[in-house]
């Protein structure tokens, strides 16, 4: 015989009872949605503060201060028309005593106030480069720009000591602030005012033609084949579990392997760009594979079905539909795995691209430096000059870094396929 249930009242949302719990309730969801305001508002003001910082300490370093040199090289360099022009003029103008030239000119012009030692170590090159462009200021007086040395530089824009500001307020005028050409094409440098960062970036443009080369067409064809052709057994299990973890391995493991496979067996080159390419490309390719499969397994499988029956072969489904449609995902995954290759220093480290690169890579081969590690070589310099080089070149880093992420979001909008 079967119990009858009691009958179950209507709840009553008037009583002094269920009024608490709702208010308890709404006080809840207020308190919640405060707490990730917070948390909003924390995660920003730490992002703004760390940009203001970089902004501030840094925009000084795309500055540089010139002084004005007044220049009589009128028998003190004598060089023939052919030897102005060429790839010898630079060492024919060297050779010809232009350096001695221009530290005589500042201990004449500004002896009172410490002569050649004014001048930056790279001062004279401006002089040599005018010369090159105007070979009539051989023979003739002229005033030139040059600019000056870090301690000068530094008391100029502020952050001097008071025997420099002392200087810079007895040269008065003559002193100018301009935009620092050299530090976007020099490389690096022992004196702050003539460092540069072109041979970094150089160094990291070709490390991640390299590592896009190799990482992504393996990195998608791997893809390819463990969502459209692999079986599915343990082999299949394990070599997907392998990725997976392949993708959070800390990436100075990364730099320990390319340091025992590509420079103790191989013996490639120390410090090239090709081997910085092969080590990043072994930690890139796990990212692109896991982005690529989950780009390949959103195709609905409709598109599948009905390329076959439109008589498609399994080739001309994967490379004629499937593959065409995943590929905005597939190109969003690969830009964020090769920003974050981009970033990455500790690797590099590892197999020896942290030399002093004095001049920009020519191949892929030469001895290069990639853009985070030259950031980590000027942190650790005793010098204040490098200080705001420092944080230039961290700005150049993130500007370059957003490009490639806003890369990645414009194509997943452009190309992003709705079902």
């Amino acid at each position: 015989m079967n119990k009858r249930l009691p009958e179950r009242q209507p709840t009553d949302w008037q009583t002094a009872a269920m009024q608490r719990r709702v208010r308890r309730r709404y006080a809840a969801e207020r308190r919640f949605r405060l707490l990730g305001l917070a948390a909003v508002f924390v995660s920003a003001a730490f992002l703004v503060y760390l940009l203001a910082t970089m902004v501030v300490q840094g925009a000084s370093g795309f500055t540089e201060t010139r002084i004005a040199l007044p220049l009589d090289l009128r028998g003190q360099v004598s060089l023939a028309p052919a030897q102005r022009q060429g790839e010898r003029a630079d060492l024919a103008l060297a050779a010809a005593g232009l350096e001695d030239a221009v530290d005589a000119a500042a201990g004449n012009a500004y002896r009172a106030q410490g002569g050649a030692a004014l001048l930056s170590d790279g001062a004279w090159l401006r002089v040599r480069d005018a010369i090159k462009h105007d070979p009539a200021l051989l023979r003739t007086r002229a005033v030139i720009d040059v600019p000056v040395a870090t301690g000068i530089d530094m008391a100029y824009k502020g952050d001097g000591t008071r025997e420099n500001e002392a200087i810079v307020a007895a040269l008065g005028d003559r002193l100018s602030l301009g935009p620092n050409v050299s530090f976007f094409t020099g490389a690096d440098a022992t004196d702050p005012t003539r460092a540069g960062i072109w041979g970094a970036l150089k160094g990291s443009l070709l490390t991640m033609v390299v590592t896009l080369a190799l990482a992504f067409p393996i990195g998608v064809l791997s893809a390819l084949y463990l969502e459209e052709y692999a079986p599915r057994n343990r082999w299949t299990d394990l070599i997907e579990v392998s990725i997976n973890n392949l993708a959070a391995v800390p990436s100075i493991i990364f730099g320990l392997l390319g340091l025992a496979v590509f420079l103790g067996t191989f013996h490639m080159p120390r410090s090239g760009a090709i081997v910085g390419g092969l080590t990043l490309a072994l930690m890139t390719m796990p990212v692109i594979v896991i982005a690529s499969r989950n780009a390949i397994t959103a195709v609905p499988p409709s598109i599948r079905d009905a390329a076959r029956a439109l008589g498609a072969s399994p080739i001309q489904v994967v490379f004629h539909h499937v593959l065409p449609l995943a590929l905005p995902g597939i190109m969003t995954g690969t830009i964020i795995g090769m920003a974050r290759a981009l970033g990455e220093t500790a690797p590099l480290l590892m197999i020896g691209m942290r030399a002093f690169i004095a001049a920009p890579p020519g191949k892929l081969t030469d001895p290069a430096t990639v853009l985070p590690v030259q950031i980590f070589l000027w942190s650790d310099d005793v010098q204040t000059g490098f200080v705001e080089k420092t944080s230039a070149a961290i700005i150049v880093l993130l500007v370059v870094l957003l490009a490639m992420n806003g890369v990645a979001i414009y194509l997943r909008n452009r190309f992003e396929t709705r079902w």
